[in-house]
């Protein structure tokens, strides 16, 4: 086993999500949330990106056309989380959820972050979320990272989507 540290420069790729229906999870990760569709597989696979990127989310129906939503007590993926630029585009981003009426499970600001969680078509936990930059991140003495959950202030969050140009 080994006892290095991972090289600094790994990073998380994309997500690949089972779904139950493709129109659905486009609605959602499109039309909602604003992501490009890069390419779709007639109507079992479909790949989005932002920036033009070749895929951040990938969705299919190859093993789930018509499933149910997973199980409460089971195990499988908690959420998956989407990091936005600025705190205008995670309220731009709060703005289309209201719009679409789409209910949030929680808001939290965790010092370090301010995160939106919501569930997608299929039941999939959704984080959106933007990060502070680095050196506001509060800190204990030691310098050890002190991360909390606070109540997300909705309201100044909606404000910085109309106070901050949009890229």
């Amino acid at each position: 086993m080994s006892k290095r540290p991972i090289h600094h420069g790994v990073r998380m790729g994309h997500i690949h999500l089972k779904v139950a229906d493709l129109d659905r999870a486009l609605a959602f990760y499109h039309d909602v949330l604003g992501f490009d569709v890069t390419q779709k597989m007639g109507n079992s696979a479909a790949f989005l990106s932002a920036g033009g990127y070749h895929h951040h989310i990938g969705l299919n129906t190859w093993e789930s056309r018509g499933g149910s939503t997973p199980a409460n007590g089971t195990t499988g993926l908690y959420h998956l989380a989407i990091v936005y630029p600025t705190r205008a585009e995670l309220g731009d981003a709060l703005e289309r959820l209201m719009h679409a009426g789409i209910p949030l499970d929680g808001a939290a600001d965790h010092g370090v972050s301010e995160a939106l969680y919501l569930r997608d078509p299929d039941g999939n936990g959704v984080e959106l979320y933007w990060d502070r930059p680095e050196k506001q991140w509060p800190r204990e003495a030691n310098g050890e990272l002190a991360m909390y959950t606070h109540p997300l202030d909705l309201e100044a969050l909606l404000r910085a989507a109309h106070e901050t140009p949009h890229a």
